[in-house]
């Protein structure tokens, strides 16, 4: 088959050197970037396996078991209208990381950015927040583990045994080289893919009545009060787990960052993962207030028994296997949701270390392409965060997890917003030609993006102060509650503050900001490729975006 025909030209070698870390001419400037010395990240993703991963990104617990505890919180009405604001936050998102990465595709990605366009403290405050909320988003993924594996076992086998082997399936996978860690993900965003479409069937089934024991279910659960509950403290929490849930998608732009065609991989993502999450999410959203009253006392967060609200409408169907197929799918996703979370804060750590914002070593990479002191460091603090579980209360601990991930995550919005604002700036006052050059990628309608983005960011705080300081169910202000939810917000903004106190950084000149570093120059072969490409017709290049291989 020839270039032209391949949905995914792939010439680079597997284990070329990533672009930044060559000698590029730029004008009158050599560019050597300062990675070579820490050893080579393998560009070892291609663009198929970008694409297939980004298909099934941040597609997991928080989707297919987190939605019942929404349900329960906020009704349907409610949960739908938190998680369409944070769905449209997707797309501002990685429209406004996108066009920074395609120009500079480095590992670690905004954190370099944040710190070459704004201030190294900012840099070191996004880099903390992301590998904070990552690692806390492992631990939550092990806890979810237990209660899906638990559906079978039914309290026979210790919670610590199940945290331990769910701990070795995970951290095994990074003693092997970077290529099988690209495919496992690949094998579970298909398996999350496939589960997706089986559930949707189902519910539709379900809907209209099927099984033994099913009932037309006829949206009921809008009326009555139940469509909108608890007022906007509902909707405050819906969005801060809808934000959990969906994720902060930078996943996608660090594995763009060290893909063969950054041009390629991530443009096609940018575009692909907003409107992939959109209608993932909120189709089942819809599904799920169909499906199940949000007085349902099995709802995961209603009474504390944890539950997959698409699981609990099956055997309410009386249907039979069904319920253990999904948990197996459930099982293979939250695996492959907790390897992307220890990969990416283990980059987090390695550009931070890149930057001199933490000590050099962590920063390292071994013989085969993998950042060794990082993802220890990452592994360590994750294993200690997922036996906490057993010290406390399971769900009291999750619901700390979800709170560090949700602010985390919308803090780290806001800072790839403001860098993305300060790059324009940038590429302004020095005149910079960088949309002129061949296939240039920038962002729809730009600054609407990175603008609509700040507003989003700015509602998701209100909906945590909220939160934080009136409770769900009365009771009014507790100190407990207020840190549960404010605790990961508090400490990005104090270790933010205090880094740029001690070290005294200073705010990047928009005159002197770095344009040059890392830019990627397309060579010729990404060049022949991308030709081959624009010359197909329109629908065969719509057909690359719907492809599963």
């Amino acid at each position: 088959m020839s270039t032209a025909d391949t949905p995914y030209p792939e010439k680079a070698d597997e284990k070329s050197a990533p672009l930044q870390s060559t000698v590029i001419d730029h004008g009158n400037a050599q560019i050597v970037s300062e990675e070579k010395a820490f050893g080579d990240l393998h560009r070892s993703f291609t663009p198929r396996q970008v694409h297939i991963i980004s298909l099934g990104s941040n597609v997991g617990s928080g989707l297919f078991i987190a939605t019942g505890k929404a349900l329960a919180n906020g009704g349907p009405g409610t949960m739908f209208l938190a998680y369409l604001m944070v769905c449209s936050g997707v797309w501002a998102n990685l429209q406004t990381l996108g066009e920074m990465t395609i120009a500079f595709p480095t590992s670690g990605n905004y954190v370099d950015y944040a710190g070459r366009w704004v201030d190294p403290a900012l840099a070191f405050g996004a880099g903390f927040a992301e590998w904070l909320g990552w690692t806390a988003v492992f631990a939550a993924e092990a806890d979810f583990f237990v209660v899906l594996v638990d559906y079978w076992t039914a309290g026979a086998v210790p919670m610590a045994a199940w945290l331990s082997i769910f701990l070795v399936l995970c951290l095994v996978v990074f003693i092997l080289p970077n290529k099988a860690f690209a495919w496992l993900q690949c094998f579970g965003s298909m398996v999350k893919i496939l589960l997706f479409i089986l559930i949707v069937i189902l519910s539709l089934a379900l809907i209209g009545g099927a099984g033994p024991t099913g009932s037309v279910h006829d949206g009921s659960s809008w009326t009555g009060g139940s469509g909108f509950r608890n007022g906007f403290g509902g909707f405050a929490n819906c969005c801060l787990l809808a934000i959990w849930a969906v994720g902060d998608q930078v996943f996608i732009g660090v594995v763009g960052g060290e893909s063969k065609s950054p041009r390629f991989s991530m443009a096609h993502a940018a575009t692909l993962v907003p409107l992939r999450v959109g209608f993932m999410y909120m189709v089942l959203v819809v599904l799920v207030g169909i499906l199940i009253s949000p007085d349902n006392p099995r709802l995961f967060g209603a009474s504390g028994a944890a539950a997959s609200p698409f699981v609990l409408s099956v055997q309410e169907a009386g249907i039979k296997g069904i319920p253990d197929l999904i948990n197996a799918c459930m099982i293979i996703g939250i695996v492959a949701i907790a390897l992307e979370s220890i990969y990416l804060p283990s980059r987090m750590l390695r550009t931070m270390a890149i930057q001199g914002l933490i000590p050099s070593w962590i920063g390292h990479c071994d013989v085969q392409g993998r950042p060794r002191w990082a993802l220890a460091i990452t592994s360590v603090v994750g294993v200690a965060m997922t036996y906490m579980s057993l010290s406390a209360d399971g769900l009291t601990v999750l619901n700390w997890f979800i709170s560090i991930t949700s602010a985390s995550f919308f803090s780290n919005w806001a800072i790839i917003a403001v860098t993305n604002l300060r790059f324009h700036q940038a590429l302004r006052v020095q005149k910079d030609k960088l949309f002129e050059q061949t296939y240039p990628w920038r962002s729809i309608a730009w600054p609407l993006a990175p603008v609509w983005l700040l507003l989003v960011c700015l509602m998701l705080t209100v909906c945590l102060l909220y939160a934080a300081v009136t409770p769900l169910g009365g009771g009014g202000f507790t100190a407990n509650n207020f840190f549960q939810y404010t605790i990961g917000f508090l400490v990005i903004i104090l270790f933010t503050a205090g880094y740029k106190v001690i070290l005294r950084t200073k705010w990047q000149s928009a005159d002197t900001a770095d344009l040059v570093t890392g830019r990627h120059i397309i060579n010729d072969d990404e060049l022949a490729m991308l030709d081959a490409y624009y010359r197909r017709p329109l629908w065969r290049r719509i057909a690359t975006y719907l492809s599963l291989w």
